[in-house]
């Protein structure tokens, strides 16, 4: 598991811009070659999605969301009773919603994405 968490970590330094946009069918968002590669790479369609119907949601409060995952230290899981959370925001300490995780399978602890456009996009790709 370190292993596959150490190569997709390295493998999303190199993203930067994108060649090729995806479009997640029926919701709309458009997705870059980095986050193509994220979630066939951690198996994370879930996230993808989730991350990509609420920040739509949002989108009337800030025309930029920032999507921000990151998976508790054990005796915060214990105290918040969830695994992960995401919260959305504006980017400049406005927090719009969080959304708490009992379980998940991501693999990475941490992960930053921006919602631009109808576009979710690494943050090496904006």
């Amino acid at each position: 598991m370190k292993t596959q968490v150490n190569k997709i970590k390295a493998d999303l330094q190199h993203f930067c811009g994108t060649e090729m946009v995806f479009k997640i069918p029926l919701i709309g968002t458009r997705l870059t070659d980095g986050l193509k590669y994220l979630a066939n790479e951690a198996e994370c369609f879930w996230l993808i999605k989730d991350a990509s119907v609420i920040a739509k949601s949002l989108s009337h409060r800030s025309e930029f969301i920032t999507i921000n995952f990151k998976r508790l230290p054990e005796k915060e899981q214990f105290e918040k009773q969830c695994e992960a959370i995401i919260n959305y925001s504006d980017g400049n300490g406005t927090i719009f919603e969080t959304h708490r995780y009992s379980v998940t399978d991501f693999p990475l602890d941490e992960l930053r994405l921006f919602f631009v456009d109808n576009t979710l996009v690494l943050p090496s790709e904006y």
